[in-house]
């Protein structure tokens, strides 16, 4: 038995997440440019990951198109192939929102060297179209 794994069998984009009732408005919601967060009419507050209910007061959320912008909290430059059709090193970040302090979406940085990535450095959400999910990755503002 080979134990190479030919790369012509796999996937040649990212590994997409698994889609739920509850999160489906997130991974197909950027088909209109828009990052769609979940939000509580009643606390007034967004939140993320999504949940299906108020962390706060547990009451029904609905999603709601957010900015879009934000700020670098943390980051990190990951140089092991994990999955081979992805190329390294690539950028794993966590982006606080401008909407709210502590609403983070935990995401790539795209279109800049790795090395040019810092925090507080300003982003904006734009979306790998992989049809019907739509990935939210950021690039310098």
């Amino acid at each position: 038995m080979n134990d190479e794994i030919s790369t012509s069998a796999l996937a040649t984009t990212r590994l997409l997440p698994h889609v739920t009732e509850v999160n489906r408005a997130f991974w197909e919601g950027g088909r209109d440019g828009l990052l769609h967060l979940e939000f509580c009419p009643s606390c007034e507050r967004f939140a993320n990951p999504p949940q299906g209910r108020c962390e706060r007061c547990e009451g029904p959320v609905e999603f709601r198109a957010a900015s879009g912008r934000g700020r670098i909290f943390t980051f990190t430059i990951n140089h092991q192939p994990y999955n081979p059709a992805v190329p390294v090193p690539y950028v794993v970040a966590l982006v606080e929102l401008e909407e709210q302090e502590g609403l983070r979406v935990f995401t790539n940085i795209v279109n800049v060297s790795p090395e040019d990535v810092a925090i507080d450095m300003e982003v904006s959400v734009v979306f790998e179209d992989h049809d019907p999910l739509f990935i939210p990755v950021f690039v310098p503002a």
